[in-house]
């Protein structure tokens, strides 16, 4: 009969039975592992790289321990120096900058991982009280390390090349519009009126631009401001005949250009912001890329805020698609039928702005797809690759008819506007049984302008 539990002689002969733990048989392979396992971890280093123009300072973790490394130049030499050092179980963390592809593309031949992350989520992430460079080093290296750093899709050479080239043309423009404004600021100064012809910078404008009585001063400025702008209008030339060539190689160009209101200046900048649209799961995910959803705040059991946009992502080609969502509310279709439904609920602006997200998720199934817009003008879409090729400096067609004859034909033109607008009409009588019939005791009460226009920009149902 077993001595019962209280009795102190069992509990003394229990304790010493227990007191030397009763060895588990273990395998050699096991074991094995785990040593391995041990020593790759204590091999493992995380460097964090503080990126400035002219040096960047460097924080290594290994073990659990973060320590300072010094700092190394920016130039291909000290890059190499510093990259001499790194082995196959290193790993590198900088944040998104200026100079940070370069830096990463040098490090990449010798370190195991090279990450750039999102400097506006990595400063989300780690907020310090004290910031410095140091500091900033140690908070990439310990992120890394904890595999918490949102990283940053590397673009290929020739994305990245389109991307500067685009960015290129889109300071020009910036360029031009302020010369331009500036000569309009000297006619407005002196008392001068509106000139009669429609292009001020055009042969007639610039003749009447030259009677005009001005100071000499104003007179000279406007004389260079013209010059300025004449150089400026011949890069912007060459830029366009460069991005026009590389547009007639690519399909997924042609293929949005398919789109009323996208030509090939807006193709380009929409497929250069993308890069690969296979990194994007779903059409909301290219949505929130070019920062087209809104903002949306909700705790607790509290109903969910809705703001504005929130232009997160690249700013230049959400703008393209704002202009191209002009265009296409002026131009026969679906999209038209759309932009006019949301602009009688809540306005213009909401509604461009809605347009513009509708134009990026057909943007997502048109190239994930391999399909050509259905609702798209044959003749329209002729024109454009015409003017496309003539500005690639392919020769003109003179006295001979090409694709694009159908665009100057006024029946044709007329027939595909018709079918565009049968669509229209279409989508309309689509979208009536969309409109909810709320019974008068069972009515929500009204929301706020702000909310439903955040609807609108979501694609909500409304």
């Amino acid at each position: 009969m077993a001595a019962p539990a209280t009795c102190p002689v069992a509990l003394r002969a229990r304790i010493r039975r227990c007191r030397f733990a009763h060895p588990l048989p273990t395998s050699e392979s096991s074991v094995t592992e785990g040593e391995v396992a041990m020593s790759e971890q204590s091999r493992r280093r995380c460097i964090g790289l503080d990126v400035h123009r002219d040096f960047a300072q460097v924080a290594i973790w290994q073990g659990g321990v973060v320590s300072e490394a010094g700092r190394f130049a920016t130039t291909p030499e000290g890059v190499r120096a510093f990259a001499a050092d790194l082995g196959p179980a290193d790993e590198v963390a900088l944040e998104a900058t200026g100079n940070s592809w370069a830096i990463a593309a040098l490090l990449a031949s010798r370190a195991g991982r090279v990450v750039v992350s999102n400097p506006v989520k990595t400063r989300a992430i780690a907020e310090a009280n004290v910031k410095t460079d140091k500091v900033d080093a140690q908070i990439l290296a310990q992120l890394l390390a904890a595999d918490f750093l949102p990283p940053v899709w590397r673009p290929d050479a020739q994305t990245a090349a389109l991307r500067r080239q685009v960015l290129r043309r889109a300071h020009l423009v910036r360029q031009r519009t302020r010369l331009k404004n500036q000569v309009h600021a000297i006619l407005h100064r002196n008392l001068i009126p509106r000139c009669p012809a429609s292009d001020l910078f055009g042969i007639k404008g610039r003749a009447w631009l030259a009677d005009q009585q001005l100071p000499p001063d104003e007179r000279t400025t406007a004389s260079a401001l013209l010059r300025q702008l004449d150089f400026q209008d011949h890069e912007l030339a060459l830029i366009d005949s460069d991005l026009a060539r590389v547009a007639l190689g690519r399909d997924d160009v042609h293929r949005l250009m398919s789109i009323p209101g996208v030509d090939a200046i807006v193709a380009l900048s929409i497929v250069a912001a993308i890069g690969e649209a296979t990194r994007f799961r779903s059409p909301d995910k290219l949505v929130c890329y070019f920062g087209l959803n809104p903002r949306v705040r909700q705790s607790g059991g509290h109903t969910a805020s809705h703001g504005r946009i929130t232009k997160a992502g690249p700013g230049h080609a959400r703008g393209m698609l704002v202009e191209a969502a002009w265009a296409a509310s002026r131009t026969p279709g679906p999209l038209r039928a759309f932009y006019q439904r949301v602009r009688a609920r809540h306005g213009m602006q909401i509604a461009v702005v809605a347009t513009a997200r509708k134009l990026a998720v057909l943007c997502w199934h048109l190239l994930i797809k391999g399909e050509d817009y259905a609702f798209t003008q044959p003749s329209l879409r002729a024109h454009k690759h015409r003017r496309l090729e003539l500005r690639a400096g392919l020769p003109p067609a003179n006295g001979r008819k090409g694709k694009s004859t159908a665009y100057s034909l006024k029946a044709v033109r007329a027939t595909e506007r018709d079918l565009a607008a049968q669509g229209e009409a279409a989508y309309r009588t689509m979208v009536a049984a969309w409109q909810p019939r709320r019974d008068a005791s069972t009515s929500t009460p009204p929301r706020n302008k702000q909310a439903a226009g955040a609807d609108a920009s979501n694609g909500t149902r409304l």
